[in-house]
This record gives structure tokens, C-alpha cells and sequence, in this order.
């Protein structure tokens, strides 16, 4: 059943601008600060490869493969095939960017060697949130713009999903950092002055999850109110 308009639009303007704009400052800052990084080199000249290959055995990790992927900063941990990807410039790169990129996928490696609980949490949830990832063209149009209200509610359940989803990736993204800056300097790969280009890379790109968490928590409030709205009516 269609409910119509809601309503002035005004009061949920804030929930649509405040996470569009986060996200465009937020991939911005990861890729301003990237590339400035990924022009200073590590002294040490180790690759992002050979970086990922000693964190993971320093943390005990011996049955991981480290391949190269194609793409910009595709880099990513497979948990299901035991994989660590690295796009081709961390891969073969030894930028102060490329090996704290590789340092904190490994960090991955070591939550999964550990059992770290938020990372298997969030493996479980990959099925439900693919999903509901799935139906979000049902939902954008049907919910979003034409205020349908079986889809506004089918529309709360997906954000519901795709929120706790980004909840929980956010421990573990920078409990991965966090874990990479401490077998960067420990092992001796980076330096004090090389480390500040490491955390700043991984300092950025934690924005990112944070502004995807943000955009998701909107949406779902968004879709809240506007159920509510149409059942008053």
C-alpha cells in the first residue's frame, strides 16, 4: 500500500547530508593521505609482500598464501580460503603506505589465528548481509523514493542488518591497525620517524568504516521514522 507524503522533508535532511558528506571527506582523506605516502619509501626496502609474510610468522601464522590482485587498494584477508590479497602497487610497493596497508591485512590473519570473537561474528554475518545487500535496489526505490510501506519495513530489517554488519567491522579494522603498528615497530621493519606515515595510512582509512557505519546508522533511522510517520496516518 502507498502512504503518500510524510511530510515536510526538512527535519530528515540531516540524516542524508551529515553521511554523504563524511563519506566524501572520509575517501578523500584516505586517498590524499595514501598518496602521500606511497610516496615515501621505507628504508629497509622490505615489499608489502615480504612485510605481510614476517608479521603473520611473528604471530605464528604459517598456512596463509599472499597473492596479487588487481585494482587500487583491493587489498583484503580471505578468511574462508586462508588468502591474504594485496593490490599490485602493496604488493611489490615499499612505501611507508604499501607496507603498513600489508601490515594491518596480516593484522587479519593474527584476529583469525586467535579466534579474535569480532571477526568470526562478522564472518557469520557475511551470508545475511550479502542478502540483505541484495535487496537494496528494492528498497532504495520502493522505500526511499515512493514511501511504499511493506518496503519502508523490509527497507528497516536490510539497514538493521547492513548496521550491525558495520558495527562490528569497525573493531576489527582497527584492532587490525593496531596489531600491524605493534609488529611494525617490534619487529624492527619501520622506524620511530617511518611509523608516522604507517599509522597516518591506517589512521585515514579507518574513516572509512566509520563513515560507512554513519551512512548505514542514517539510513536505518531514516527508514524508522518514516514508519513511523505512515503508521500515525
Amino acid at each position: 500500500m502507498y502512504y503518500g507524503n510524510y511530510g515536510s522533508f526538512g527535519p530528515y535532511i540531516f540524516l542524508i547530508l551529515i553521511p554523504i558528506f563524511l563519506g566524501m571527506w572520509a575517501q578523500h582523506r584516505v586517498s590524499g593521505t595514501y598518496a602521500k605516502w606511497s610516496k615515501v619509501g621505507s628504508r629497509g626496502r622490505l615489499t608489502g609482500a615480504e612485510v605481510a609474510d614476517a608479521v603473520m610468522r611473528s604471530g605464528g601464522v604459517n598456512d596463509i598464501e599472499i597473492v596479487e590482485i588487481p585494482g587500487h587498494l583491493t587489498d583484503h584477508y580471505d578468511p574462508g580460503k586462508k588468502r591474504l590479497c594485496l593490490s599490485s602497487e602493496n604488493y611489490r610497493g615499499t612505501s611507508l603506505a604499501a607496507l603498513g596497508v600489508a601490515a594491518h591485512e596480516s593484522g587479519h590473519a593474527l584476529q583469525d589465528k586467535v579466534h579474535y570473537p569480532a571477526l568470526h561474528l562478522r564472518m557469520n554475518l557475511v551470508p545475511a548481509t550479502n542478502f540483505a545487500s541484495s535487496l537494496l535496489p528494492l528498497v532504495m526505490i520502493g522505500g526511499f523514493y515512493f514511501r511504499i510501506m511493506g518496503l519502508i519495513e523490509l527497507g528497516v530489517g536490510v539497514f538493521l542488518i547492513l548496521t550491525v554488519f558495520q558495527l562490528i567491522t569497525l573493531p576489527v579494522e582497527f584492532d587490525a591497525s593496531k596489531r600491524a603498528l605493534q609488529r611494525l615497530n617490534g619487529l624492527g621493519i619501520l622506524q620511530g620517524d617511518e611509523m608516522v606515515g604507517a599509522r597516518d595510512t591506517l589512521n585515514a582509512a579507518g574513516w572509512t568504516y566509520v563513515a560507512a557505519f554513519v551512512a548505514s546508522l542514517s539510513n536505518l533511522l531514516y527508514l524508522v521514522l518514516q514508519m513511523q510517520g505512515g503508521r500515525r496516518r
